[in-house]
């Protein structure tokens, strides 16, 4: 028996804490420059005043935020199929999602909402670049009847219970026993918070560095304390240690930035099997538990380092469907699971894609793109950089640095050529790429929503081309091979999309 929700329901009534602290938020955001004047001329007004106009404010933010309470209800409307929000407080309206329009419905819990015990449960659908609805304050049990209300998951069931939530008690059958499917340890996060996305932390506080040293130049020279820059204040030897020692703290704040990261956003990361889906659940400050079902699956991606690879760890990216005008809605949208074992790794590729994927025919890249990305990635930058040294004596003392970027440069572009495939069989297209973290997206063809085949007028004499493979998810690109194989898979591509019985959804 389904949950009953036919009937209008306001959220939790201890939820106008948290409609209390979203309003007083949205009134720091807007007011922020006022309030940033009035405080530092705090001591110019009378304390009393002052006190009293403090409370004022905080009297009226809370009368907001409980009418926005009193005015937001929601239900599910049986007839017409579909998930009926109403709100607001002067001009109230009306949202009516079809249940068949819903892709993803969240459950997030920030930590007001954990001290005060209540979640909040967001709903999204495909062609949406935001969140359509957020209920904000709601107590988990009925927070996870509605959630498979919305998806329409179907459950064995052992028993009835009976939630209450305000004047509403929703009587629903409980659902199976949950199975522990995968459960990430803290000792892993600890492994994949150390070697994971340090390449990127690392060129942020590096820049970071440069800039504030350059600042702190430019200061010295406007002081007018000499003419000569900042180096000529240090000795060689000392200089040379102070920048060993920038570098050196840098990479020990870049592991714990990444580890700590990792931590907070992970923490407690387990994966209940449900039948037909999913439940991932984790997070530290604030919890997210998201429902994860096989058929919305696009694209899987899986990423590991040379120091994952040697810990026997990877981490699991999913992407499901979004609305394709932006690209950060398809990073917000997409599942991350941290940290998985080999082992792990397998029972999600046969739960998700029925069967672990096999590389099959490999497609090489042409040696068109090794020049291409020595062109890009070497020899325009050093170009550049001569150019500017001719016109400017001041660049020619950084050209000690040219033999390691020469090296750093050409070791990244070697790898991630040798690294670059396309494997293909006729149940998956795997994509492998990547010098450092190596990527391999797994792509099932009736997945695929439209494919462009690229040739430029100059890739004509040797044959090559690019193809990029649309999905509802993302794309997966793979070019400067051999063209007249990419046009032959793409006729088959297009042949199992037109004939396959299975659902992109």
């Amino acid at each position: 028996m389904k949950s009953d929700f036919s009937k209008p329901q306001r959220q939790s009534l201890i939820g106008v804490v948290v409609m209390f602290a979203d309003t007083l938020r949205g009134v720091i955001k807007g007011l922020w420059p006022l309030l940033i004047v009035w405080i530092f001329r705090l001591k110019d007004y009378d304390k009393f005043s002052v006190i009293v106009g403090a409370v004022a404010i905080i009297v009226l933010v809370a009368v907001i935020a409980y009418l926005k309470y009193l005015n937001f209800t929601f239900f599910l409307d049986e007839k017409n199929q579909e998930f009926v929000i109403r709100h607001g407080i002067l001009n109230k309206s009306r949202l009516a999602i079809p249940l068949d329009k819903i892709q993803q419905v969240n459950i997030n819990q920030s930590l007001i909402q954990r001290i005060i015990n209540v979640h909040a449960l967001e709903v999204d659908t495909a062609g949406s670049s935001k969140k359509e609805v957020s209920i904000r304050a709601i107590n988990h049990d009925l927070a996870l009847l509605l959630k498979e209300r919305l998806l329409e998951n179907e459950y064995e069931t052992d028993g009835d219970i009976t939630v209450e939530e305000g004047d509403v008690r929703v009587k629903t059958r409980t659902t199976e026993k949950e199975h522990p499917f995968i459960q990430i340890s803290l000792l892993t996060l600890f492994k994949t918070g150390i070697t994971s996305n340090y390449t990127r932390s690392f060129a942020l506080l590096f820049a970071f560095v440069i800039t504030t040293y350059q600042y702190i130049e430019d200061f010295i020279e406007a002081a007018g304390y000499e003419e000569d820059t900042l180096e000529s204040y240090f000795d060689p030897e000392l200089l040379l240690r102070f920048i060993t020692f920038i570098i050196v703290g840098i990479l020990f704040l870049t592991l714990f930035i990444n580890l700590g990261r990792t931590i907070i956003r992970y923490f407690d990361f387990k994966i209940t099997r449900k039948q037909n889906s999913l439940l991932l659940s984790h997070g530290l400050l604030s919890t997210k538990s998201t429902i994860l079902r096989p058929e919305k699956v696009q694209l899987l991606v899986i990423g590991r380092n040379f120091f994952q690879k040697k810990l026997g760890i990877q981490d699991i990216r999913i992407s499901q469907a979004f609305n394709q005008s932006t690209n950060k809605k398809q990073l917000q949208s997409a599942i991350e699971i941290p940290g998985c074992d080999d082992k792990e790794r397998d029972t999600l590729l046969k739960f998700l894609l029925n069967k672990i994927p096999q590389k099959g025919v490999a497609l090489k890249p042409s040696i068109r793109k090794l020049i291409f990305m020595i062109i890009k990635s070497l020899i325009i930058p050093l170009g550049v950089f001569f150019f500017i040294s001719y016109l400017s004596t001041e660049m020619r003392d950084y050209i000690i640095f040219l033999p390691i970027y020469i090296i750093f440069v050409g070791t990244i572009v070697f790898f991630s050529f040798r690294n670059y495939r396309l494997f293909v069989n006729n149940d998956f297209i795997i994509k492998k790429g990547g010098a450092w973290d190596v990527d391999t997206q797994i792509l099932a063809p009736h997945k695929i929503q439209g494919i462009s085949l690229t040739q430029y007028f100059w890739h004509k004499s040797s044959d090559i081309g690019i193809v990029t493979l649309h999905t509802a998810g993302g794309n997966l690109v793979f070019g400067l091979t051999d063209y007249t194989r990419l046009k032959e898979l793409t006729n088959h591509w297009l042949y199992q999309v037109e004939t396959t019985d299975k659902n992109w959804m």
